[in-house]
């Protein structure tokens, strides 16, 4: 086994999650709630950053959103959204 771990979403999964707020931002601004398509996940080193691991969802306005995958939570796999069209 080579010690990587699988990450739990792929680009294009439905994902719900709140936004994330570096420590220096934190009393200035405030995380917030999203519903998005994930366009890009972060290096997922295993044992290094997998408890700090980040990604991106786009949401449907255009506009992206990051946050910590654990997190996050899985709504429809990329999978079962192209079988609906």
């Amino acid at each position: 086994m080579s010690g990587q771990e699988t990450a739990p979403f792929r680009i294009g999964d439905r994902v719900r999650g709140a936004s994330y707020v570096p420590p220096e931002r934190r009393g200035r601004e405030e995380p917030e709630e999203f519903e998005g398509t994930v366009v890009q996940l972060g290096s997922g080193y295993a044992g290094v950053d997998a408890d700090r691991a980040l990604m991106w969802a786009r949401l449907e306005n255009g506009t992206e959103r990051q946050s910590l995958v654990r997190e996050t939570e899985l709504l429809t796999p990329a999978d079962a959204a192209a079988v609906e069209e």
